[in-house]
């Protein structure tokens, strides 16, 4: 039986693209890229899932920390609307998944991308652009919802594809797709690029903003920029304060040395956190507000901390004040 290794994000034009090749009795392994920009959560059992529906294998490539080297911060092909080099991550991604397909037994690789779905990375030339990135010299890269638009690929010409069987969707219409998923009882896919972070214009500034002042050099300041209300405070500190118990959670597993967190003495409520080192007149304002969202009474006096600074503060600051500082 032949296989092929499919660069999978458990959207519906990816699904259907596993579907299409188990339907030839090919056996599939998909292949989830985690990049540290997929979601704020662990997705793979929801992933894996959807994979099996397709009839497919499932399989998590962490290469959160080969982006950020890599990928990143110097796309060869440019950023998209926001913050997504969409076209050297495709590149990137399909480039990983050739240098596994020996390894993996595999004779080729499928993608769910159609051609002229999306305006930066899924023109013809964008398409040709990710095979250059990714070294495809014998034409591996098989995109079955497009196929029969596009060059026949090894696989198809060596017959292990059935090139008749394979679709010629186009545009950025969604009607052909709806109608397979009815047709193959989906119940569950993502929507279209719901899944990247990258793509949202606020998670783009609060990147933007973090590369200006801390950098971006590991996946724990990956990790900090998914939860809780970010603000950049006068003086160049960051302040970042939990929106739920859940993200309070999430925030406190994260151990990132640049931030320390603010503790307030018999209260609960919001974690905060503040810059390592920050300025005390931007310590002192990041107190108040940590304070503000709590459940402290107005007016009364509670004993903050801070790594060795310790200090008394009174509940008078509206959680307004903190509106002007936040990064949107």
């Amino acid at each position: 039986m032949s296989k092929c290794l499919a660069l999978f994000s458990g959207g519906l034009d990816s699904m259907i693209a596993l579907k299409l090749m188990t339907l030839q009795n090919i056996e599939v392994l998909a292949l989830y890229f985690d990049i540290g920009f997929g979601s704020k959560g662990d997705k793979s059992e929801i992933l894996a899932s959807r994979a099996h529906q397709c009839g497919a294998e499932f399989k998590v490539i962490d290469i959160r920390d080969e982006y950020l080297q890599n990928v990143l911060f110097s796309p060869k092909f440019g950023y998209g609307k926001h913050f997504n080099p969409c076209i050297d991550c495709h590149g990137y991604m399909a480039k990983s998944a050739i240098l596994m397909m020996q390894r993996e037994g595999a004779d080729f690789i499928i993608t769910g991308e159609v051609l002229g779905q999306r305006p930066m990375s899924q023109r013809s030339a964008a398409l040709n652009q990710v095979k250059k990135l990714a070294n495809d010299l014998d034409s591996v890269i098989l995109r079955p919802l497009s196929a029969k638009l596009l060059p026949p690929t090894k696989p198809e010409i060596m017959g292990i594809v059935d090139r008749e069987k394979l679709l010629d969707i186009s545009g950025r219409g969604r009607t052909r797709q709806m109608e397979l998923a009815k047709e193959f009882k989906f119940s569950d896919y993502e929507t279209p690029a719901g899944g990247c972070l990258l793509t949202i214009d606020s998670f783009a500034n609060k990147i933007k903003d973090m590369i200006a002042h801390e950098k971006i050099e590991s996946e724990s300041d990956v990790e900090i920029l998914k939860f809780g209300r970010h603000l950049r405070l006068p003086n160049g500190a960051k302040m970042v304060i939990g929106r739920d118990e859940s993200e309070n959670n999430a925030l406190g597993e994260i151990k990132n040395s640049k931030f320390e967190q603010i503790w307030i003495e018999n209260v609960v409520g919001a974690h905060s956190y503040i810059s390592k080192n920050a300025e005390i007149s931007d310590l002192t304002l990041a107190c108040s507000l940590a304070l503000a969202y709590t459940k402290a009474k107005p007016g009364e006096k509670y004993f903050v901390r801070v790594g060795e600074f310790r200090a008394e503060f009174t509940n008078e600051t509206d959680k307004k004040e903190a509106q002007k500082y936040f990064i949107v």
